[in-house]
């Protein structure tokens, strides 16, 4: 079972007297081993969200999955926290502990691509941007998320909604197989064949089963493609018509429609900043010139503010990511079923009502590829559910955290049509019953089981977490 904090702080004591834990994992892994007062130290514990400031006894970046089955093990016998990190986006800030254990994949980044075959080897410190740009030297893609920067680990796991995700689905549903460290240390090669229960919850369950160190993908051919930024007013009419528009589009179009408050972006005029707008990022995954037709309705929707849609590769809608930029924000993650003129008026109400520096709402409207899939068929369980909405709210500092958490709540509890289901990825640290919204019914029984039969003493607990449940024979 899990240690205590004075359990865990009575072996720090002790293993110092021989070298400490850093230098225990130093003689154990061939990666490089972080410790407090080691050059790099404050980096390599600093995650993408700000906010965080969990101290770590060790961070290593693991040089191999026989350097993971190490790291798991000594956890495992020694009671300590362990964090996974692959990209560091968790927004609960699960890529950190404070006191145990980092396990940080950044340097697995091996990507052996089968051209001909049509699949990938990726080793899960790649980002989505690597694995997208490599894969796309060849005009092939696997979908991913809206941010490069994400390491295809956590999204993966999570289930991974992005811009291919009405043509092809999921990134879960190109997953084909994956290699995974459960918490005895062993290293289990998993498909729909073998441990098909594990490889079922690791399809949008989230980290609770173990350390995926590699997948291997399908991938799909793109060469060419059609989309990029489109900026429009924000009014209740351009908002309910763009989610008409979204819903009724071909299948090849998906894309992200950000109601926000214009930042200061070069190419907007300075009477615009700070004025609602729709930010939308649309890709046509086909011909660019089936691209303009199909994308022409949102053009029509009112004068385009900024219009930069063009024939395009599919990596270049990856934008640089800012080097050093932490935000800090509150966040509340729900779908919907329709965004009509009622819904659209309340959006643009609750945005006008905030003076937070950035807040948005984010829609995505989903259907495809995704609602193809059966509800079973994966560990994510939200496969009929039309629109899917984030909203934002950055904050600086504690006092003003709490004014920004209320006005993202109220603002949820204003959109909220029924449904009380979460997507696993952007959800915050919101409690055992928000986790249970991501995984309702059957499937949080399921899960349960399989927790049980591959972590019982829940190694695996720094994420949304799923405790292990009553095990299912077989």
């Amino acid at each position: 079972m899990a240690r205590t904090k004075v359990q865990t702080a009575s072996y720090e004591r002790e293993s110092r007297r021989d070298g400490g834990l850093a230098g225990t994992l130093r003689g154990m892994v061939q990666g490089r081993v972080i410790a407090p007062g080691d050059a790099g130290y404050d980096q390599a514990r600093t995650v993408f969200y700000g906010g965080f400031d969990r101290r770590p006894a060790a961070i290593v970046r693991v040089a191999g999955t026989e350097d993971v089955v190490r790291v798991v093990s000594l956890a495992r016998d020694k009671g300590l926290e362990l964090a996974i990190r692959s990209g560091g986006h968790s927004t609960a800030g699960h890529s950190v502990s404070d006191g145990g254990i980092v396990l940080d994949l950044g340097d697995m980044k091996e990507l052996r691509i089968d051209v001909d075959g049509r699949t990938a080897w990726a080793e899960t410190g790649l980002t989505a941007g690597e694995y997208t740009d490599a894969a796309g030297a060849h005009g092939l893609a696997t979908g991913f998320g809206d941010t490069g920067s994400v390491g295809i680990g956590g999204i993966t796991l999570g289930g991974g909604v992005g811009y291919l995700a009405r043509k092809y689905g999921l990134t879960i549903d190109d997953l084909l197989a994956a290699e995974v460290v459960t918490a005895d240390g062993q290293i289990r090669q998993v498909d729909a064949e073998t441990h098909p229960d594990l490889f079922w919850a690791i399809r949008g369950g989230g980290g609770n089963f173990g350390v995926a160190t590699r997948f291997r993908f399908r991938l799909h051919e793109l060469d060419r493609a059609y989309g990029g930024m489109l900026i429009l007013p924000a009014t209740p009419e351009v908002i309910a018509s763009f989610i008409a528009e979204a819903d009724a589009a071909p299948e090849e179009l998906s894309g992200i429609a950000n109601v926000m408050a214009a930042p200061p972006m070069p190419f907007l005029p300075a009477e615009l900043h700070g004025q609602l707008i729709v930010m939308a990022i649309m890709l046509y995954a086909g011909t660019p010139e089936a691209g303009e037709r199909a994308l022409a309705p949102f053009r029509s929707l009112a004068t385009p503010l900024a219009d930069m849609l063009q024939p395009m590769r599919y990596p270049e809608l990856y934008q640089p990511e800012e080097g050093e930029y932490h935000p800090t924000a509150v966040s509340h993650t729900m779908f919907v079923d329709r965004i009509d003129r009622s819904g659209a008026e309340i959006i643009v109400e609750y945005l006008r009502s905030s003076d937070a520096s950035m807040r948005v709402a984010q829609l995505r409207v989903l259907g495809g590829a995704v609602a193809r899939v059966p509800v079973e068929a994966t560990a994510f369980a939200h496969r009929q559910e039309p629109i899917m909405v984030n909203l934002a709210a950055f904050y600086d500092g504690p006092e003003e955290r709490a004014v920004r958490q209320a006005w993202v709540d109220a603002f949820g509890e204003a959109l909220r049509q029924g449904s009380s289901a979460a997507y696993v990825n952007f959800m915050g640290d919101e409690g055992r019953a928000r986790v249970r919204d991501a995984y309702p019914g059957e499937t949080w029984d399921r899960l349960g089981a399989i927790k049980a039969r591959y972590d019982p003493d829940n190694l695996f607990r720094l994420n949304q977490n799923i405790p292990p449940g009553e095990r299912i024979p077989g």
